[in-house]
C-alpha cells in the first residue's frame, strides 16, 4: 500500500471512530466485559444454588438455625448479583423486552400484603388464599399482576419470606421460624419459599447461558458486533445505573421520603451492601477487573483504557469519580433506614454525598458518550 493510500485509509477509519489502536482496544474491552459478565453471573448462579440448598434444608425441617442459615445464604447471594446490574438497561439477556427475566429476579419495591400476612392485615396475600395454586408457572404469572408492586418472585420475595416485615428501628425483620411450622398456612409458606429459590436458579441459568463462551448466543453477538454497538451498550449500562437507577430511584427517592419502604432490601437491612455492590459493578467494567467469590481475578482491557486512548484527562477524572462513588458507598452505615431518617443529619449527609458523586460520575460518562458520538436512552 502506498503512503498516500495508507493516509487516506487512516483518515477514513478516524472518521468512523475506528482508528487501528482505538478499534483494537474497543474489541478487547468488549471481550473483557463479556468475560466479567459471564463470571459475575456464574458466581450469582452458584450462590443462588447454595441459597436453594439452604432453603430446601429449612423447608424440610424448619427450625431457628435453618432460618438463620437461609438468611446468611441470601445475603451471600446478593454479593455477586449486585455487581451484575451494570449489565442492564440496553435490552441485553437480563432485560430483553421480550423474554428478559430481570423482573422475575430483582423487581422491587414489593407490596408485602400481596404475598402474606402483615401488621394490621392478618390473612392477607395469596399465601393465605388456598384457591391460588402454588406452582412455578402460577407464581410467575402472579409477578407484577395488576400492579408493579405486586412482586411474587425474585430476591426480594425470598427476602420477605425469610425476614418478614421490618418493624424495628434497630434490627431487620424478625419473622419466626414457626411461621413455617405452626402458623396458619405454614405448609403453603414452605411450598412457596421452595418454589422461589428454584425459580431463582432457573432464571440465573438462562442469563448465564447467554454470556458463556463458545456458543451461538448473546455473547458471540456482543463481542462480534460491528462498529461501536458494544461500546455503546457498555457505557449505557454504566450511565443508567450510575444516574437514573442508583443515584435516583434507589438513593434519592429513599432520602427524599425518609421511609424504609423506599429502600432496596428493607426486610433484611442489607440495602447498604446493595448500594456498594451496584457502584462496584460500574467500577469492574471501567477498570476491566472483577474479583470472583473464590478470589479468582478476571482482568483485561477495561473501558478506562478505551477512553484514555481518546482523552486521557477525561479518563483520569472518571477513574477518580468512579472510585470515589464506591468509597462513599462503603461509608454509608447500616441499617440504611436509620441513615435516611429525617433526624439523622450525618447519615443523610453520607447518602447525599454518594448521590452527588454518582451524579458527577453520570455527567462524566455522558462526556464520554459525546466524545465517541454515541447515543443513550434514559428510562422515564
Amino acid at each position: 500500500m502506498s503512503k498516500k493510500m495508507a493516509t487516506r485509509w487512516l483518515v477514513a477509519l478516524t472518521l468512523l471512530g475506528l482508528t487501528a489502536c482505538g478499534g483494537k482496544l474497543e474489541r478487547e474491552a468488549a471481550e473483557t466485559y463479556a468475560r466479567i459478565a459471564e463470571a459475575s453471573y456464574a458466581d450469582s448462579l452458584a450462590e443462588a444454588k447454595r441459597l436453594q440448598t439452604a432453603v430446601d434444608a429449612f423447608v424440610a425441617a424448619p427450625d431457628a438455625a435453618g432460618l438463620t442459615a437461609a438468611q446468611t445464604a441470601w445475603k451471600a447471594a446478593r454479593e455477586p448479583y449486585g455487581q451484575t446490574e451494570v449489565f442492564r438497561f440496553y435490552d441485553g439477556p437480563i432485560d430483553d423486552p421480550e423474554n428478559g427475566p430481570e423482573g422475575l429476579i430483582n423487581a422491587w419495591p414489593l407490596d408485602e400484603a400481596y404475598i402474606d400476612s402483615v401488621q394490621g392485615a392478618p390473612g392477607a396475600g395469596f399465601i393465605n388464599d388456598p384457591s391460588v395454586a402454588l406452582t412455578a408457572e402460577a407464581v410467575m404469572a402472579l409477578n407484577e399482576k395488576e400492579g408493579e408492586e405486586n412482586i411474587a418472585t425474585g430476591y426480594h420475595a425470598i427476602e420477605f419470606m425469610l425476614w418478614g416485615q421490618d418493624l424495628s428501628e434497630t434490627s431487620a425483620g424478625t419473622r419466626p421460624h414457626t411461621d413455617f411450622v405452626s402458623a396458619a398456612n405454614a405448609d403453603r409458606r414452605r411450598q412457596y419459599l421452595g418454589i422461589l429459590s428454584a425459580l431463582m436458579v432457573q432464571h440465573l441459568e438462562e442469563v448465564h447461558a447467554a454470556w458463556t463462551d463458545g456458543g451461538d448466543n448473546y455473547r458471540a453477538q456482543f463481542v462480534g458486533a460491528k462498529g461501536r454497538a458494544s461500546l455503546e451498550k457498555m457505557l449505557t449500562g454504566m450511565i443508567v445505573l450510575s444516574g437514573f437507577e442508583l443515584a435516583g430511584e434507589r438513593l434519592q427517592t429513599a432520602l427524599d421520603s425518609g421511609d424504609q419502604e423506599d429502600e432496596h432490601s428493607c426486610f433484611s437491612d442489607n440495602t447498604h451492601r446493595d448500594m456498594v455492590l451496584n457502584a462496584k459493578g460500574v467500577q469492574n467494567v471501567w477498570h476491566g477487573r472483577y474479583v470472583r467469590t473464590d478470589g479468582t481475578v478476571i482482568e483485561g482491557t477495561g473501558l478506562k483504557a478505551v477512553v484514555a486512548d481518546e482523552d486521557a484527562a477525561l479518563a483520569d477524572a472518571l477513574t477518580a469519580q468512579i472510585d470515589r462513588s464506591v468509597t462513599l458507598g462503603e461509608a454509608i452505615q447500616a441499617p440504611f433506614d436509620r441513615e435516611i431518617a429525617t433526624g439523622n443529619a450525618a447519615g443523610r449527609a453520607r447518602v447525599q454525598a454518594m448521590i452527588d458523586s454518582l451524579r458527577k460520575q453520570e455527567e462524566l460518562l455522558f462526556d464520554v458518550f459525546k466524545r465517541f458520538g454515541l447515543t443513550v436512552s434514559i428510562p422515564e
